[in-house]
């Protein structure tokens, strides 16, 4: 059985301390931090509501991905969905008047 040997990763051998800098300096898009702790808001498309959720119908274990909104009461599965760091979620929470413990 042969060993595969590694290779030394083009941002170490142009001296870069992280892959995030290299890939700025090369001017390619930088990846999100793997550590960094995103989260996911569900919004109605019609009204903006985040008030949401799923709407249980159909044979259990199948998922029907329909969503209904509280507030307009839209039902359908073209719900948008936004992504946040976890600064941009608790200055929305402050936004929305819910109390970050």
């Amino acid at each position: 059985m042969a060993k595969s040997k590694l290779a030394t990763p083009d941002w170490i051998k142009e001296g870069y301390d992280s892959p995030q800098e290299y890939a700025k300096a090369k001017g390619k898009p930088s990846k999100k931090k793997s550590d960094e702790k995103t989260f996911k808001i569900r919004k109605c498309p019609k009204c903006k509501s985040d008030n949401v959720a799923v709407v249980l119908t159909g044979e259990e274990g199948k998922g029907a991905r329909e969503w209904e909104c509280k507030k307009c009461k839209w039902t359908g599965k073209n719900i948008q969905e936004e992504e946040l760091t976890e600064d941009e979620f608790i200055k929305y929470l402050d936004n929305k008047g819910e109390e970050v413990a």
